[in-house]
């Protein structure tokens, strides 16, 4: 069964025109005296129970218990530092969608989506765009939210597109982004931007950008509490390399129901949340990968090709389709039906089709 994501804001409006009451009336009326003849008759009244209310889903994640007020809002996509020198971050636990894609260098920048502006924490270490990431938060009508940007495609991308975006770089510097004063003493300077969550809202506002979203959803999700294994084989454990020292393990944990995230070999934690990134499902998305003529920046291809999905326990193997930087990513399973995954936080790899994937 699969979530009809346009709010269920009809549902409880319903819901609450109706009476709720559920009890049967017996009303004596009608009494009527004759020298013969005494008559009493009896009306009952046929009630009619209230429907039981929708919950509101968020459109990131499948779940339920979403925010009224963010229903149909954009979300907000968030250039983040995945340098060993920058950890831990924090923040990217509260991520609804987390990407990681290769950059220069063989390393890897994360790009952190949040459904609802309103409810972002704190993010750190913000850093800065690269022409891929910026062309999924086009085709994800995300607001774009990066510090600085290479002066070549990615800034190129950026005024083609015309996306609305806030640079820490900019004129976003002390509106929505700020040094950490504790990560000033500890870290190298590029490692200590951060993204004020609170002050988000006002910011979109103050920019004005438009707020209504494109979409209903980004996938398509099960219900929530009916999560359903991938047709494939057992997954307790995968392994991504996107080069020889950056590699990311997940590793299945039955309890949870959720892949656990290591970082080369490492928890990936969360400092403010002091936890280990988890997710419900894991995308692992295959393309070609390749440095640019300019020996240093990469292309990244952006046009689909073959994947896993992998959740429950299980993976699966996918074909992913982006048919123009308009769209949104699709996902089918091999004979192309259109993939349905499970309600809970998504984790996106975008990992070179040379690299060798390992399942266990």
């Amino acid at each position: 069964m699969q979530l009809n994501y346009r709010t269920g804001l009809c549902a409880l409006l319903a819901a609450l025109l109706l009476t709720g009451c559920s009890e049967e009336i017996a009303d004596s009326a009608s009494q009527t005296e004759t020298t013969t003849t005494k008559t009493t008759t009896t009306t009952e009244v046929t009630t009619t129970t209230a429907p039981e209310v929708t919950e509101i889903y968020n459109p990131l994640t499948g779940e339920a218990g979403y925010s009224e007020s963010a229903v149909g809002q954009r979300p907000v996509a968030v250039m983040v530092n995945n340098l060993k020198a920058a950890l831990p971050q924090y923040g990217v636990a509260q991520a609804d969608i987390l990407y990681e894609i290769p950059v220069e260098g063989g390393i890897t920048r994360l790009l952190a989506v949040y459904a609802d502006a309103a409810a972002m924490p704190d993010i750190c270490s913000v850093r800065s765009c690269r022409y891929y990431y910026a062309l999924l938060a086009h085709s994800m009508d995300a607001i774009y939210c990066h510090w600085g940007s290479d002066q070549t495609i990615a800034m190129d991308t950026l005024n083609r597109l015309k996306l609305d975006r806030m640079d820490g770089g900019g004129s976003a510097n002390g509106v929505i982004y700020f040094r950490d004063s504790d990560r000033v003493k500890k870290y190298a300077s590029e490692h200590t931007g951060y993204l004020k969550g609170s002050a988000v809202p006002d910011a979109i506002d103050t920019y004005g950008f438009r707020t209504e979203w494109n979409y209903d959803s980004l996938f398509s999700f099960h219900q929530p509490d009916e999560p359903q294994q991938p047709a494939g084989d057992s997954c307790t454990q995968i392994n991504l390399p996107f080069s020889e020292s950056y590699y990311s393990t997940f590793t299945y944990d039955t309890e949870t129901a959720t892949y656990l995230k290591q970082h080369s070999g490492k928890p990936h934690m969360d400092s403010r949340a002091d936890k280990q990134l988890a997710f419900t499902n894991l995308l692992v998305l295959q393309t070609p990968v390749h440095t640019r003529a300019d020996g240093y920046l990469m292309d990244v291809g952006l046009d689909g090709g073959k994947g896993y999905y992998v959740s429950g326990g299980a993976a699966q193997e996918i074909v992913w389709k982006k048919p123009s930087e308009d769209a949104k990513i699709a996902l089918y399973d091999t004979s192309g039906k259109e993939l349905t995954i499970n309600a809970g936080k998504t984790y996106i790899g975008l990992i070179g089709d040379n690299r060798k994937i390992t399942i266990e």
